[in-house]
Formats: structure tokens, C-alpha cells, sequence
């Protein structure tokens, strides 16, 4: 079962008058466009910092709602994943999608049209051509080493 993110009944244009650290767990979760490229995997070049996108998806990643299928256990499946909030935003933004509403608030810019809260629909992710709807391959039949075959340029 994915997770279901609720944004009904949510003060309208919330993001624009709180700060992030001020929202409730439930606005913080609405956030989420629902593109699922954070569940990609990436790789981070210790030289450089650079972080590039692969086709490569966590394994609890449903490849058609682009949700998590056991997001609230997720951790007991996937220990490193990462429960973003407000306190660690600042040391995981750099890897986040350009896209990210969460890293776009933190660097100060507005959410993009498409973006659920504002459109009211939880397809328009998909619609836009920002979410990795269709395109992932599974970490379980793609051996790390052929990671750097699956690069690709952030969809959106």
C-alpha cells in the first residue's frame, strides 16, 4: 500500500506564510510533489561533491505512484533512509531534486505550477514530465557497479 499524501483542508498557500520549521507534520508532508526522484538512487563524487541521478530506484519505490509502497516502515526495510525535516534540511538540500519543494522553500524560491498544492491534483507531477513515472530500474537486478550506466539528466 503507498502513502497517501493528504493535503485537504490545508490553510491555502501555507508555504508562503510559514516557515518551514513552524509547519505541522502534516503540512510538512504535503510538501511532497510526489515525483519519487528522491527515491533514486545517486551517486556523489568524492572529488567534487557532485551528485548525479541514476534510473536506479530504492526497492521500496512503486514505479507508478512514484511513492514509497511501505512508507511507513520504510525503515525497517531500508535503515539509511532518510527522514527529512526541518533540522536536516540543511546538510541534505544539495542532493535533493532541483525540483524538491522541500529544497526550493529552503533556498527561497516559489513552488512550480505544476506542483500538487497548487494545482489541486496529484497527477500534475506526472502530467509536467517531473516525475520518474515508468522510467526506474530496480536496485535488486542492477548490480552497483553498472550504476554509472544509468545516469541521467533530472527529469523536469
Amino acid at each position: 500500500m503507498t502513502n497517501q499524501i493528504d493535503r485537504a483542508d490545508l490553510t491555502p498557500r501555507f508555504w508562503e506564510k510559514k516557515p518551514l520549521q513552524k509547519m505541522s507534520p502534516r503540512e510538512w508532508e504535503a510538501l511532497c510533489d510526489g515525483c519519487g526522484k528522491c527515491c533514486l538512487n545517486k551517486l556523489e563524487d568524492d572529488d567534487t561533491g557532485e551528485v548525479a541521478l541514476t534510473r536506479v530506484a530504492c526497492r521500496l519505490l512503486d514505479d507508478q505512484s512514484c511513492q514509497c509502497a511501505h512508507y511507513e516502515n520504510r525503515h525497517s526495510f531500508i535503515p539509511e533512509c532518510i527522514v527529512l525535516k526541518p533540522e536536516n534540511l540543511d546538510t541534505h538540500a544539495y542532493w535533493m531534486p532541483r525540483t524538491c519543494a522541500y529544497r526550493l522553500l529552503w533556498d527561497g524560491k516559489a513552488l512550480p505550477e505544476w506542483h500538487p498544492l497548487l494545482t489541486g491534483d496529484p497527477d500534475s507531477v506526472h502530467r509536467a514530465g517531473v516525475s520518474v513515472r515508468g522510467m526506474t530500474v530496480s536496485e535488486f537486478v542492477t548490480p552497483l557497479e553498472e550504476w554509472e550506466d544509468y545516469i541521467i539528466d533530472e527529469p523536469g
